[in-house]
């Protein structure tokens, strides 16, 4: 299995990357995700979710991988 930046691909289910850094939900949701909180979507891969919602799953993870960096830079220069 493709191991892809902070432990994150198109099949890291949601939970899994919600779990990952909690502050994702606001640019999942911001993205058009809103079932999130959805019992069905916690165990969905990013890839399957992004379908459902006819987006883009790599549009998705850039902006997955751009977040975490910046919060990353953000903790270094602290």
């Amino acid at each position: 299995m493709e191991e892809g930046k902070y432990g994150i691909t198109k099949q890291t289910t949601m939970g899994d990357i919600l779990l990952k850094d909690p502050d994702l939900s606001y640019l999942l949701t911001g993205a058009g995700m809103h079932c999130i909180g959805c019992y069905v979507a916690v165990d969905e891969s990013l890839e399957e979710a992004c379908m459902v919602h006819g987006l883009d799953p790599d549009d998705i993870l850039e902006g997955i991988y751009s977040l975490l960096d910046s919060k990353q830079e953000q903790g270094a220069e602290a």
